[in-house]
């Protein structure tokens, strides 16, 4: 059956009124601001320094690199130094540092037993060399390890190269342990206290890293009446910048370039002649293979 038109006209009046009395007004002439986003949380850069010097003088040293660094990065740097080179070690493992300074036996053990990677290594005077030295008090008559017999003997730290590897395997050259060589030992924990121990009379000797000594000599030219270099090893890798294997490449890249380009501005520059670098460089991971030989040599430091 047709309805009538009047009745659909009907029906489909009120279906619009009751639509039309539903719906809001909306005033499109105002305009209201979006509500401001909540900015996200920027990520910190963690760089961590082995204890190679004191956290004193790492703060001093390091610490305008990491403002250097923070200005290329766009982001907030933040130092990290721990207690034993083992704890760093841990930290890079971890992934709980982005970027790491560390000792060359250091990166040995981390390279081969966990995802360490190397980065970088700086240069100095136009090498990326160092040497564990052999230091007495000036009024010594030592002039060789054999001399130290029954002496007091300084450690830096149980993984140091050349605080505590080096001066073993020349223990182990003659034949001796330090239990049996020396009256006593102690660690110090890094490189610039064993040298005051030995500047100060507290031990008959220590073994340090020559880059070290030369920049708290440098700093401290009193020391040089203090105490005297007995015995240089030859040449091993410079101590490195490492980073975690598993770090985005995007990120080691930018580090690198960043470090690698240092030299070419004069902002960098400054930083660098505070750390006594005078670049950066690529090195081969066989740059510490001399190191490795003598890690393997002593059986110790891993």
């Amino acid at each position: 059956m047709l309805l009538p038109f009047y009745f659909l006209s009907f029906l489909l009046g009120a279906c619009t009124s009751t639509q039309a009395a539903a719906l809001p007004h909306i005033d499109l002439s105002i305009r209201t601001p979006l509500p401001v986003a909540a900015p996200r949380e920027i990520a910190h850069l963690r760089m961590g320094i082995a204890a190679i010097i004191s956290p004193q003088g790492t703060v001093e040293s390091y610490g305008d690199l990491a403002r250097y660094l923070a200005e290329q990065l766009g982001r907030p740097v933040d130092l990290v130094q721990r207690r034993t080179y083992a704890e760093l070690n841990d930290m890079v493992a971890a992934r709980e540092v982005d970027l790491a300074f560390i000792c060359t036996n250091a990166f040995v053990v981390g390279n081969e037993q966990s995802d360490m990677e190397l980065l970088l290594a700086p240069e100095i005077d136009g090498e990326s060399v160092y040497h564990s030295q052999l230091i007495v008090p000036i009024e010594s008559n030592a002039q060789s390890m054999v001399d130290l017999r029954g002496k007091v003997f300084a450690f830096t730290d149980p993984m140091s190269f050349t605080g505590r590897i080096y001066p073993i395997y020349q223990l182990q050259q003659i034949g001796e342990t330090p239990e049996r060589f020396f009256a006593h030992t102690f660690f110090t924990y890094n490189h610039d206290r064993a040298i005051l121990a030995v500047a100060e009379g507290v031990a008959d000797g220590a073994a340090v890293d020559s880059l070290v000594l030369a920049y708290a000599l440098q700093r401290n030219p009193e020391l040089a009446r203090k105490i005297r270099i007995i015995h240089t090893s030859e040449a091993f890798g410079i101590p490195p910048v490492v980073v975690p294997r598993q770090l985005a490449p995007r990120q080691k890249a930018q580090i690198r370039e960043i470090l690698l380009a240092m030299h070419e501005n004069v902002a960098g520059r400054r930083v660098l002649r505070e750390l006594g670098f005078d670049r950066f460089v690529v090195v081969e991971n066989s740059t510490y293979d001399g190191v490795r030989r003598l890690v393997h040599a002593t059986g110790i430091g891993q």
